[in-house]
C-alpha cells in the first residue's frame, strides 16, 4: 500500500547550502521532519550547482518520511548567469541591461526543457524570450 502524503511543500533554495534556518525551518518544521537530514540530501543533490536557486518540490508523507524533487534554476537566474548581471532592470520596457543571443537564448531553452510544459524547442525559446524581455534583456536577431 503507498505512503499517504501529508503536504506537498515547494521551496526555492540557493545551491548546496541548505540550513534548518529559514526559510527552510519555517517551512518545513511544522511538518514535523527531520530537519538536518532533508538539508544534508539536499546539499549533496545541489552541490555541482552552487550559486543558484534551485527550486524543490517537497513531498511530505504521514510517518514523517519525505521525497524531493529537484528542478533547473529559474529562467531570470540563468539569464543573469549567463550574461553576468546583478540583477534585471528597473524599468524593463525602457531601460536595457543586456543582449542575449540566440544561441544562449536555445542553450537555456533546452536546459530548462525539462521543466516547461512543451515538449517543442521553439515555444521554450518564445518562454525564455519573455521572460528575458521583463528583465530588460534584448534577443539578438541573428
Amino acid at each position: 500500500m503507498p505512503k499517504k502524503i501529508s503536504a506537498v511543500v515547494r521551496l526555492t533554495i540557493p545551491a548546496g547550502t541548505a540550513t534548518p534556518a529559514p526559510p527552510v525551518g519555517t517551512a518545513l518544521g511544522p511538518h514535523g521532519i527531520k530537519m538536518q537530514e532533508f538539508c544534508s540530501e539536499f546539499n549533496a543533490k545541489t552541490k555541482d550547482k552552487k550559486g543558484s536557486l534551485i527550486p524543490a518540490v517537497i513531498t511530505i508523507y504521514e510517518d514523517r518520511s519525505f521525497d524531493f524533487i529537484v528542478k533547473e534554476p529559474p529562467v531570470s537566474d540563468m539569464i543573469k548567469k549567463k550574461l553576468g548581471l546583478q540583477k534585471g532592470s528597473q524599468k524593463p520596457p525602457v531601460e536595457k541591461v543586456g543582449t542575449l543571443t540566440q544561441s544562449q537564448l536555445e542553450e537555456i531553452a533546452k536546459a530548462k526543457m525539462p521543466d516547461f510544459n512543451t515538449t517543442d524547442i521553439n515555444m521554450a525559446k518564445k518562454i525564455v524570450a519573455g521572460t528575458a524581455k521583463s528583465m530588460g534583456v534584448t534577443i539578438a536577431t541573428k
